[in-house]
Order: C-alpha cells, then structure tokens, then sequence
C-alpha cells in the first residue's frame, strides 16, 4: 500500500485493548484489516471472555466464555490477527482499579507494541438509541490509566520487573468508538473482511442477513448504491 494516511513508513507492532471477544471487530475491524493487509503486527488483549453476552437459552457463563473465545479466534484469523491474549475477567463487572490496571500495564511491557488501540472511556451515550457499556467504558479508562503513565515508568509496578517484563512507551494511541474523532480512515476495501470477521461471532449478530443489510448501511452519506464509502473513526494521541 506505500505510506499510508496514518504516515507510517515502517511496519508498526499494533496492540488492540478491548473489553469483549467481537469488540475489535465491531469497533475498528476494517482497519485492523487494513493494517494487516500493509503487514504491521496486530495483536488482542481481551479483558474478559463476554460470559454474559447471550441468550437465555440455558447455557452457562463457563460455556458462553467458551464459545466466545472460540468465535473470536475465529474471527481474527479472518483479520490476520496474530495473537490473542485472554484475561478473563468476569463480563459485566469491569472495574479500572489498580490491580486491572497492573494486568493491562503487564500486557503493554510483554507485547510491547508501538500502538495501542483502545476505546474512548469519555463516551457514554453513543446514541439516542444506545447506552454505552459500562465495560467499554472501564476498559477504554484502564486504558489510559495504563499508558499514562505507569508501563514505561519504571517507579509503577516495580514487581512487574521482578517478573521480566520491563517499561515500555508506545508512540501512539487510538481509541475507537469515540464521540470526538480527529481522524478517520477509509475502509472501502476493507469493509467485507470486516463483516466476514463478524461472521464468525454467530452467538452475537443474530439473522446473518439482516445482519449484512445493517452493515452494509453504514455507509458514509456521501456514498451511493453503486460507489459504497466506509469509513472508521479514531481519536489519536502521538506521544514523543
């Protein structure tokens, strides 16, 4: 692809922190396809295992995280993801205090990646239609709390050293599903990798078809039924 919008001229290691197995794909999977597509790493770490995200239909919490995890791997073998890291946190009950913090900061040193994509913890009503989980939210805080600026201080989380993970800054920082977006990518080209990607979380999307027609909506008002726009938005932070 040659330099890209984002400007970078070498391949990045890309580190995306989310609460819920199909959260990366809903929130940036076109991009997360774009970057893999142009060879930059891509990597997940996931809060929890969404063991709540389901029907009452009988299963359990401990099957649904199965499942989920499941999916997800599927999922991201769609997008060329190349490692997905669990840390199985009860879905539901997110909480961005120190201890889950240390974990996030702990996943930061170990991966060790030039990005970080999060999400925005400040978004709390999306849209009429939707309030915004409140796991989202503490994941997208965590987040931050993490990056700023305990892994690459060497002074936070001194026991973190003791078990070999050293500090770490990253370069940038995205987060995604954000009211305040200050860059956006276009994702035209991408788009159908990333509905394939959301394929394979069938517990979650419901009838595939409609499923499709919703997707396939979201095309950016400038768009037409014969020239498709999709676009995904970020608010960026450069640090350095």
């Amino acid at each position: 692809m040659g330099l890209m919008p984002e400007h970078w001229e070498s391949p990045k290691k890309i580190l995306v922190i989310l609460a819920h197995p199909d959260d990366p794909e809903f929130f940036c999977g076109a991009t997360i396809a774009r970057w893999t597509r142009a060879a930059h790493e891509v990597r997940y770490c996931l809060l929890t295992s969404g063991d709540k995200g389901g029907r009452d239909d009988g299963t359990t919490s401990v099957q649904l995280a199965i499942l989920r995890e499941e999916e997800q791997r599927k999922a991201a073998a769609v997008l060329g993801v190349q490692e997905i890291e669990y840390l199985r946190h009860p879905d539901g009950y997110l909480f961005p205090d120190l201890n889950l913090r240390r974990e996030v900061v702990r996943s930061i040193r170990k991966h060790r990646p030039d990005v970080v994509i999060g999400c925005d913890p400040t978004n709390l009503f999306v849209r009429e239609s939707y309030i915004n989980h409140p796991d989202h939210r503490a994941a997208g805080q965590v987040v931050v709390d993490a990056i700023m600026p305990a892994a690459g201080n060497h002074l936070f989380f001194p026991e973190l050293r003791e078990e070999g993970f050293e500090p770490h800054s990253i370069t940038e920082l995205w987060l995604s599903l954000t009211a305040e977006p200050d860059i956006e990518i276009d994702v035209t080209d991408e788009w159908q990798f990333k509905i394939a990607a959301l394929h394979e979380h069938r517990s979650q999307i419901g009838d595939p078809e409609e499923f499709d027609r919703r997707m396939l909506s979201r095309r950016t008002p400038d768009s037409t039924d014969e020239a498709p726009r999709f676009v995904e938005r970020f608010r960026r932070f450069k640090f350095g």
